[in-house]
């Protein structure tokens, strides 16, 4: 079932459930958020968030907002509220895979099992309205049975499903990040997370690629300078 693609959000900095009341309204049971992280890092994984919204009135949690526009202090402290206010998961696609079979497949293939996970957690994934982040829909094409899937730029800030996704994805991305920092400590991975910083790419030239490097964006990367 291709994606439905819905014009941008109001830019606003506030998260509503707006767009999930709509959604409600018109018989959703539940509406799942999802947003990517990761995507531009040149080591580690990409990360996608995955965030239940019922239709209960629950309101989520003060100060929510897309991760990016939250500290690494604010994250941290509003992800176990954000876990509180429903179920979530966080699924993952490894840099080798990305190397294999290029990012926009793996961003699919991530989603689909953070999906998977809240499938076997008991969501009924298959009667929910899934509110993807941005113009782009990367998840039908990997999907093994049609779900209803819906594009919208700017959910990331408008819509607190997706906020909350984003926030999920982040703060567990990140953790997973300083984890291996401390196995491959010459890349600076606690502080850049593995994107294409100076430190980086200076351990990079110091002591070459691990496992967990993107091996071709790295090549194509040096080819560009």
């Amino acid at each position: 079932m291709p994606a439905e693609q819905i014009a941008a959000a109001p830019v606003s900095k506030e998260p509503t459930l707006d767009v999930e009341r709509e959604y409600f309204s018109g018989g959703a049971v539940c509406v799942i958020g999802i947003d990517e992280v990761g995507r531009g890092a040149i080591a580690g994984p990409v990360a996608v968030g995955a965030h239940v919204v019922l239709g209960d009135g629950v309101p989520f949690p003060e100060g929510l907002r897309d991760s990016k526009l939250l500290s690494e202090k604010r994250r941290e402290a509003i992800a176990p509220l954000v876990e509180e206010w429903g179920s979530g998961a966080v699924g993952y696609a490894s840099a080798e895979e990305i190397d294999a079979h290029g990012i926009t497949a793996m961003l699919g293939q991530a989603a689909r099992r953070a999906l998977l996970r809240l499938h076997e957690a008991g969501v009924p994934v298959d009667r929910a309205l899934i509110l993807l982040d941005g113009a782009h829909d990367w998840l039908t094409p990997v999907l093994r049975s049609p779900l209803r899937v819906q594009t919208r730029v700017g959910a990331d800030r408008a819509c607190a499903s997706v906020s909350a996704a984003s926030v999920r994805a982040k703060v567990a991305r990140d953790r997973l990040m300083r984890e291996v920092d401390e196995l491959h400590p010459h890349y600076a991975w606690a502080a850049n997370k593995g994107y294409g910083s100076q430190a980086h790419y200076a351990g990079i030239a110091e002591h070459g690629l691990t496992e967990l490097h993107r091996a071709t964006w790295i090549r194509e990367s040096r080819l560009a300078r």
